[in-house]
């Protein structure tokens, strides 16, 4: 299949290599008389690709180590007796190969006859017609017809038998269309085990097998009475996409035909960032492929990347602009010239009437850097105002401050290759597998090769004990004493004298690491003195802290376990601590690695979204820094920072803000303490919701100004290792323009006279006042593929690796790390504890994920409790249960678990039937407000059904998405 649309960045073309690069000495040898010099290790197969001589194969991918099983890539070296595999033989100095001879082609035929007497030749009508390998195989070794006859009794024959309405034998394998996005049908599988190694190598699953002996044997997802959906398979796509012929394969396919064209573009779920191929024929998507030159993913998928884009053509899509005078009105479809004087016109009067700082802007974390960039842009330059927000300070706002405090840089160290080369990888408040699947597949594989894990999580993740890999420690503390655990590591690294001495005093503050040595080797940070308040055994700790300072190479990889806390600046100080005392910055395998929950939370940081930051994370404060924006926006920008997103909230209720432009977010059912943020949106005069679907807030909105999808727009996203990707458009707008032309209209509406014409120039101007991308532009990008700010005159190629020489801020400093307990604290009334987090086939607060056939594996949340508490409680699995605490309550059905310890419940917040937040307080993080989601003192108990408020909150929204039918 051609690829119209690639950029020019893809080294080559997509070819299949056959089998991984190598890097080593240079090997020099010839093939079919063309001379090539290659490194050490390449297989023959690979080296002949390399100048453009295509062996056939089957069993061989480049993704895969070489398995030598389908003799189809058999070839001759002089020198050397009979016909080795090409894929299994690495090259030699002087090697020479033949490639093609009678004596070749006719074994290449005859194997690919037995292949063949064994596969249905329905190919005329088969999904896989002109995109099959075993078709393109069999043309390239002159196949033009069979011999045998299918062998009877076996797949193939009951295949036939079938399809003319005979009984088939008990061996007989039925098509299994249970999984809601491919098909596996086993009387067109040629045994070649791609996919089993797919899942084994590229994924790490290990949820396929062979099963069967001679001709009868076939693929099996997992035991006899399973099927791919009830099996281990995570439905990451690794195995459909392995597949040469039509035997597993996307059920979009097999419906619309083979793509004819496609486009590189960037998946826009998690902080991942993978690259992908939008196959498509016409304007119809037809699948999503991973991309191979991908540098986050390396041409790997999970199952939302690979199959979840149905949302972007979901009936429930806003289409048309809509507005209302009350929010107990029902909306009304106007054109986008009447829906943007109305907004404009309530804004203008809401600032004449309660002042310019009476209005606000939410940016978001799903769309682009130059979307982003313009909302707060909005706010600054027309509002005049600085109260621009986002949900990037409520997940991530720690990471900010505590790496900006220790390294001087709001951002982590490495690139996802680093993982690698470690030898040591601590997780901290993260759940990979399901949370960033992808990566998390990186992980695993380096695990396998020998790596060793420490877990510190209050829940036992998959990714402590899984098929062929487990944790050397996990460590399942009481939630909200993460600052205690980690002190308390450092603090055996220091009295065991496991410090790297050479790099503190070369790289990092001498002094400050004296004082800090001080506070922590105080006998109160000794695990046996936390031991009884974390709930970690003190010699599971000293263990696991001596692990991470000795093992070698050490790397850090955390998530919204450690910065959803009243202490999440803290603990980000205090990994960073860690690192620094162990020497684990500046190199590949090492580093402090925060994994970014949306596809832009990095970058809606990066651009200025947070009330006290201009872009690149300066203070509004400085009059060099306003200087710049000044010159460039032609306004005068205020010094005094703006309102967060709880005070704006607050400020609502008081009576004194009045007015929200939220792109892309849905601060009712993702924000803490739903009551709250329902009063606050409830007491403004006008609620813009610029977003794809009628969502929570939307309930309490007087605008609604329809979106676009990621299919649908060009720009840029930047993901948690700091990667700024391209994302490109696949498909024109169903609402009529992209989200940065939008807010473009508003601010012209309001008076400003932007002219931007493409997303290009936006970065362009982001590139021209902040530092970190002074040497981005899409030009560029298009020839780099990607690329990791910094990148400037000091780094033209961008930053892969942070702090190699030095720190950002000159010296690394140690700060002290003082276990403050959390005011959120249990007692007789809610003696349990709620911590809340994500399950692999879901996304944030699922307006995407719950408009896709995603909804089959996660239907809606449940709660996890320990057996032990649930008996106590009388519940049993699947009852409905009333949670309950000091802010709210909802209900929602048990699961009884032993992932979690007594004392701790756990529950996801994908659902709004849910409304998980209802319960979460408003307690927060002491540097950056960002909420306490993570520790909240809950009751179980039985319950009938949902609760009154859930009830009243059905009927509300229900009333409030009523749209008056399209006038005649």
């Amino acid at each position: 299949m051609k690829d119209f649309i690639i950029p020019q960045f893809a080294p080559g073309d997509d070819r299949d290599m056959g089998t991984p690069a190598r890097t080593g000495a240079p090997v020099s040898l010839t093939i079919d008389g063309i001379e090539i010099t290659v490194p050490e290790g390449t297989s023959v197969m690979r080296a002949a690709a390399e100048v453009g001589v295509e062996v056939p194969k089957l069993c061989a991918s480049d993704n895969m180590e070489a398995y030598g099983s389908c003799r189809l890539c058999v070839v001759e070296i002089e020198g050397r007796r009979g016909t080795p595999a090409s894929c299994t033989t690495p090259v030699a100095p002087g090697m020479v190969v033949h490639t093609q001879s009678d004596k070749l082609r006719r074994m290449r035929r005859g194997v690919m006859e037995l292949y063949i007497s064994d596969h249905p030749l329905d190919c005329l009508t088969c999904s896989a017609n002109g995109d099959c390998e075993l078709q393109d195989m069999a043309g390239a070794v002159g196949l033009r017809d069979v011999r045998y006859e299918a062998p009877k009794g076996g797949a193939l024959d009951n295949h036939f038998a079938t399809r003319q309405g005979d009984q088939p034998n008990a061996l007989y394998l039925p098509k299994d269309d249970s999984n809601p996005y491919f098909s596996y049908d086993p009387s067109k599988c040629i045994v070649c085990s791609r996919c089993v190694r797919a899942c084994e190598e590229v994924q790490g699953t290990f949820a396929l097998t062979i099963e069967g002996r001679g001709f009868d044997s076939r693929v099996s997802a997992g035991a006899s009475l399973d099927s791919f959906l009830t099996s281990d398979c995570v439905s990451c796509g690794a195995c459909v996409q392995a597949c040469p012929t039509a035997t597993l394969q996307e059920k979009s396919v097999i419906e619309m035909g083979t793509p004819k064209r496609s486009v590189i573009t960037t998946c826009a779920y998690c902080g991942v960032g993978c690259s992908f191929k939008a196959e498509l024929n016409g304007d119809q998507l037809v699948r999503m492929v991973p991309y191979k030159h991908g540098k986050a993913n390396r041409g790997h998928s999970c199952v939302k990347g690979r199959f979840a884009y149905g949302y972007a053509q979901h009936k429930d899509r806003i289409l048309k602009p809509m507005i209302r005078d009350q929010i107990s009105d029902p909306w009304r479809e106007v054109e986008w010239d009447e829906a943007l004087q109305f907004t404009a016109d309530r804004l203008r009067g809401i600032q004449q009437k309660y002042g310019r700082r009476s209005v606000g802007v939410i940016t978001s974390s799903r769309c682009t850097n130059e979307e982003t960039f313009l909302v707060q842009k909005l706010t600054r330059a027309v509002f005049m105002n600085n109260n621009t927000d986002t949900c990037a300070r409520v997940c991530h706002s720690p990471t900010g401050y505590g790496l900006g405090k220790t390294y001087g840089t709001s951002a982590g160290t490495q690139d996802f290759d680093s993982v690698a080369e470690t030898d040591v990888v601590m997780i901290i408040g993260a759940n990979p597998t399901d949370g960033h699947p992808v990566f998390a597949s990186r992980l695993k594989k380096r695990l396998r090769q020998g790596a060793k894990l420490i877990v510190v999580d209050p829940r036992r993740t998959d990714i402590v004990r899984s098929a062929h890999i487990e944790a050397s420690h996990h460590l399942p503390l009481k939630p909200g004493t993460n600052v205690a655990v980690v002190t308390a590591m450092a603090h055996v690294i220091v009295t065991e004298g496991l410090f790297d001495e050479d790099f503190i005093r070369t790289r990092c503050d001498w002094d400050e690491f004296q004082f800090y040595v001080d506070f922590v080797k105080d006998p109160r940070h000794a695990p046996e003195a936390i031991e009884a308040m974390t709930g970690v055994p003190a010699a599971d700790l000293r263990a696991a802290a001596r692990l991470y300072a000795t093992g070698g190479n050490g790397a850090i990889y955390y998530g919204l376990g450690v910065t959803e806390h009243s202490q999440g600046s803290t603990t980000v100080i205090g990994i960073a601590n860690l690192a620094m005392l162990t020497g684990n910055i500046g190199r590949p395998g090492v580093g402090v690695n925060p994994l970014r929950g949306q596809n832009n939370v990095q970058g809606s940081c990066d651009m200025g979204s947070f009330p006290h930051e201009l872009p690149g994370y300066r203070h509004v404060k400085l009059p060099e820094v306003r200087a710049i924006f000044e010159n460039a926006w032609g306004v005068e920008i205020d010094p005094e920072p703006g309102l967060r997103i709880p005070n704006m909230l607050d400020a609502a209720v008081e009576g004194t803000f009045k007015g929200l432009y939220c792109q892309g977010e849905d601060i009712l059912q993702s924000d803490p303490d739903t009551h709250h943020v329902a009063s606050g949106l409830a007491a403004m005069e006008c609620v813009i919701v610029h977003d794809l679907f009628l969502n929570e807030t939307a309930n309490y909105a007087h605008v609604f100004l329809p979106g676009s999808s990621f299919l649908e727009k060009n720009g840029t996203f930047t993901n948690a290792e700091r990667r700024i990707n391209m994302v490109r458009k696949v498909m024109a707008p169903k609402n009529g323009y992209e989200d940065w032309e939008v807010t473009q209209l508003l601010a012209n509406a309001l008076g400003a006279n932007w002219t931007y014409t493409h997303p290009s120039q936006i970065m362009d101007e982001i590139a021209a006042t902040t530092p970190s991308f002074a040497g981005v532009n899409y030009e560029m990008l298009e020839v780099a593929g990607s690329v990791q700010w910094p990148c400037n005159e000091d780094a033209p190629e961008g930053t892969p690796l942070m702090h190699v020489d030095g720190f950002v801020s000159g010296k690394g400093h140690f700060m002290v790390t003082e276990y403050v307990a959390t005011d959120e604290r249990t007692g007789p009334r809610f003696p349990l504890l709620l911590t809340t987090g994500r399950i692999l086939t879901h996304y944030n607060v699922g307006a995407q994920t719950r408009r896709t056939d995603n909804v089959v594996w996660h239907p809606e949340d449940m709660l996890e409790i320990h057996p032990h508490d649930a008996e106590q409680r009388g519940v049993k699995e699947g009852d409905w249960v009333r949670l309950a605490s000091r802010a709210g309550e909802t209900t929602l059905r048990a699961r009884l678990t032993d992932r979690v310890a007594t004392g701790v419940v756990y529950t996801t917040f994908h659902h709004p039937a849910t409304q998980a937040n209802v319960v979460t307080t408003d307690f927060s993080d002491w540097a950056t407000n960002c909420p306490e989601f993570k520790v909240t003192a809950v009751q179980v108990s039985p319950s009938n059904g949902p609760t009154d408020w859930q009830e009243r909150y059905n009927e509300q929204a229900e009333l409030s998405r009523r749209i008056l039918p399209a006038a005649e």
